[in-house]
């Protein structure tokens, strides 16, 4: 028994990084799942969940400290806080999610800005300009194929432009994921749509994206429009879109 707690902070040091990721995604999951409004009470959600990271390396703390004033000691749990600082490390990702968060609500949110030109390959090889559609609605689809409701959003995406096509509609379905995993996907469920790769000059607009699926709406005059949230019902896009098409912003 005394030589199971002289052991207690290396045991503890050693659990920290599996028990921060458990804790992260428990109360990130739990507080998601009682989530009122998904939008705006992300940060909240993502700031506890990052802070319940901690948790473990507070626990092999206080156990390091207990053994110093016994002054008991050991190499051993001296190893085992070093593993619990290096498992606080483990808290980078999620703040880096909560930066590119941060800078995809703003980026949705502008309203009346030019719209940053892209050129970049789709996966049949073509480029596509974001110029050549000038005067026309055109819908830019952030997606991914492990992105659930990304899968359920690009077969009524596919149907929208299919109808509003000759209203001047466009839609492009962009992904960081290479050009066999976009086939495979998209002959799948047969989209409509071109589906591009960041190959070419995709700006920072485009990119820095840590909640999927994201959309940005551009009107015909080329300036950027806010859209529905992915929590609001697709037919709210639709209206945007039409509203687009009709000659508002």
């Amino acid at each position: 028994m005394r030589k199971l707690s002289k052991l207690s902070a290396l045991l503890a040091g050693i659990l920290s990084p599996p028990a921060a990721l458990f804790l992260s995604s428990f109360v990130y999951t739990t507080l998601t799942s009682r989530s009122a409004d998904l939008e705006k009470d992300w940060l909240f959600r993502l700031s506890l969940s990052t802070l319940a990271m901690t948790l473990p390396f507070l626990v092999t703390l206080a156990l390091v400290i207990k053994d110093r004033r016994r002054r008991v000691l050991s190499l051993s749990g001296k190893v085992g806080l070093a593993i619990a600082i290096l498992s606080l490390g483990l808290a980078w990702r999620p703040v880096r999610d909560g930066i590119l968060r941060s800078k995809q609500s703003k980026n949705l949110a502008l309203r009346n800005v030019a719209a940053p030109p892209f050129a970049t390959a789709d996966i049949r090889g073509k480029t596509q300009r974001l110029a050549d559609y000038k005067g026309q609605v055109v819908v830019v689809n952030i997606w991914a194929t492990w992105c659930g409701p990304c899968r359920t959003e690009m077969p009524k995406l596919s149907q929208l432009y299919k109808e509003r096509q000759q209203q001047g509609l466009m839609v492009f379905g962009i992904s960081d994921e290479g050009v066999d995993v976009q086939r495979r996907f998209g002959e799948q469920i047969q989209v409509s749509y071109p589906l591009l790769t960041l190959s070419g000059n995709v700006p920072s607009l485009y990119r820095d994206i840590a909640r999927y699926p994201a959309i940005f709406l551009i009107d015909r005059q080329g300036r950027l429009q806010p859209a529905p949230s992915p929590d609001q019902p697709f037919e709210e896009l639709v209206a945007s879109v039409d509203a687009l098409l009709n000659g508002g912003s």
